[in-house]
């Protein structure tokens, strides 16, 4: 009876993204949340089992009228110690093993997706360059954002932030870079990060199934700003996506800036500075 009150939030465990009984954010966010709300039942039921067994070690065993000294004192006991023993070890495998296996399906990489988008972090914001279909991306289009800048009460202007379009219920594929330090992609909503480190470019492969605006945000600490490098995420119909990236071409936003204002001082492997290279 209480379950069958619980709403979307609750059986979801209160993660973001389920107010109000919204539907999954993308094609991955029903198996975190059901990965995040089963280890919790679990952890739960060993939790209730281990504080029944302590308590119940503590009345039976206490100390009686009469009694003086200390109880009889046991070195070990074999069955027991076999049991708080296997037990844990098989909820260790089992929750490992479903974890890999989650973590397996959402880092599978789309082999055609239907849209391939850079996102580039850097101190302290972001810019998101929607690639073309070019062998040197020159058709690509790009937007360059700058960081969050709080008024004196603290507010923040969020139309002023980064914003990332996303077609909806298509295959995404965001590659992530980094132009300085380590940084973190991370929409909220979509329960998931990704890291961005110095000379390793990592990418994540999703379908947005729900139009709307999402938050996102740094979730590695990347300096004194880190807290202002915020972007916006809408997920639009293929149309209005459309509409966006001609904007931006109307706007002369076109080309590759993977390598615009790249502050890394060395290509790894090559011992040059990205001047030296670029001079090659």
């Amino acid at each position: 009876m209480v379950l069958a009150g619980c709403s979307a939030t609750e059986l979801h465990g209160f993660l973001p993204g389920f107010e109000d009984g919204a539907p999954a954010a993308t094609n991955q966010t029903e198996n975190v949340a059901g990965l995040w709300v089963t280890s919790w039942v679990i952890l739960l039921i060993v939790g209730v089992v281990t504080w029944g067994l302590m308590g119940w070690a503590v009345v039976m065993y206490r100390r009686r009228a009469g009694q003086t000294g200390l109880p009889v004192q046991l070195r070990y006991n074999m069955p027991i110690e076999i049991l708080y023993t296997v037990i844990p070890l098989l909820l260790i495998m089992g929750m490992f093993f479903f974890t890999a296996r989650a973590q397996a399906d959402i880092e599978t990489p789309w082999e055609n997706p239907d849209v391939e988008i850079t996102a580039i972090a850097k101190q302290w914001a972001w810019d998101f360059q929607y690639d073309g279909e070019a062998e040197d991306n020159s058709d690509a289009v790009w937007t360059m954002g700058v960081q969050a800048d709080p008024d004196e009460n603290g507010d923040i202007d969020r139309t002023k932030l980064p914003t990332l379009y996303l077609p909806v219920d298509k295959k995404v594929t965001i590659d992530l870079q980094s132009r300085d330090t380590i940084h973190s992609f991370w929409i909220i909503d979509f329960l998931y990060k990704k890291d961005m480190y110095i000379g390793k470019d990592n990418s994540w492969s999703f379908t947005p199934t729900r139009i709307g605006e999402y938050d996102g945000k740094c979730a590695e600490l990347c300096g004194e700003y880190h807290s202002m490098m915020l972007f916006n995420v809408k997920v639009v119909s293929q149309d209005d996506y459309d509409a966006y990236l001609q904007t931006l071409r109307d706007e002369g936003n076109t080309g590759d800036i993977t390598d615009a204002y790249d502050r890394l001082s060395n290509l790894p492997g090559t011992g040059a500075s990205t001047g030296e290279e670029e001079g090659k």
